[in-house]
């Protein structure tokens, strides 16, 4: 959708529409290695109009302004450079909901839906549930379950302040800020020891740190290496809050871990000789691949 594309194409006298463009952008993003070329394309364009992707279906022979095409030629060639659609369009949806995003967190992922239900599913037959999320990033997690659970206060900790400056804007817009404490800290380190939660849940760094420059360009080159480096192993993270947790949990407490499918027998092995678990089992995700540890905090 370049200039000089436009000159060499055949049709290049007709006007660029919304179809046009859809397609043109489309086998661009396909030659450029987009798993999604059809999808990145819809969203894109319907950003860069200011428009629902719905409404692209009903207006495909609508001309773009000049404005719009040059907005699109340049998310076009972003994206073609394996940045990211969430970053581009500053949006992701996740568990129904919309969230902010920005470079300086991780881009919520449906395989953390399976973290979010399980939470859900840990705080039944509490009457006024609390929920501590680690590591929350967008706050996606702990968004959607304040959202999802009106009886629920959920405290947030990450370590990057610019994490929690976005975590708040997401509060703030689906209207859960009064239930939702935000705190930079180094995982438990700044909450107060009195407090105690009734699930303690994360989906914190556990990319093996060699591990991290081989995954696809899009996650390497442009997502928060915090965010993703769990050390060595892919592992460092992960145990700090398997040793941590019993300390902030109320009786019968429970706490639930994202990993990676490979980590699941280690992580597992982690939590069963620590002493402090039981009923230690892997929950899958909906691809059924090992996704959350979920282990019960003895009372």
């Amino acid at each position: 959708m370049t200039e000089q594309s436009a000159e060499s194409s055949p049709s290049a006298d007709q006007p660029w529409t919304v179809r046009r463009v859809l397609e043109w952008t489309t086998t661009h993003l396909k030659k450029h290695g987009s798993d999604t070329p059809r999808l990145d394309a819809e969203i894109l364009l319907a950003h860069a109009r200011g428009c629902q992707r719905i409404q692209l279906y009903t207006q495909f022979d609508e001309p773009l302004a000049d404005a719009v095409r040059a907005q699109m030629r340049d998310l076009v060639q972003r994206r073609a450079k394996a940045e990211p659609v969430a970053y581009l369009v500053g949006q992701r949806e996740f568990f129904s909901l919309r969230f902010k995003v920005t470079r300086n967190v991780l881009i919520p992922r449906p395989d953390t839906e399976t973290l979010v239900m399980e939470v859900l599913d840990g705080v039944k037959g509490i009457e006024t549930p609390q929920v501590l999320d680690l590591c929350t990033g967008s706050g996606c997690v702990a968004v959607a379950v304040a959202k999802n659970c009106k009886s629920a206060t959920v405290c947030a900790t990450d370590i990057s302040p610019a994490a929690i400056a976005i975590a708040r804007e997401n509060a703030q817009q689906h209207q859960v800020q009064d239930r939702l404490d935000l705190i930079e800290s180094d995982l438990f380190a700044s909450i107060g020891a009195e407090r105690q939660f009734d699930v303690i849940a994360s989906n914190p760094p556990y990319i093996p740190s060699a591990e991290i420059d081989q995954l696809d360009a899009e996650v390497a080159q442009h997502e928060p290496r915090l965010a993703l480096d769990g050390g060595p192993d892919g592992l460092n993270v992960l145990r700090k809050i398997i040793e941590a947790a019993p300390k902030y949990a109320s009786k019968n407490g429970l706490l639930l871990l994202e990993f990676t499918p490979e980590q699941a027998d280690a992580l597992e092995a982690i939590a069963k000789a620590h002493g402090a678990y039981s009923e230690v089992s892997i929950r899958k995700d909906l691809a059924q691949r090992p996704r959350v540890l979920k282990a019960r905090i003895r009372g």
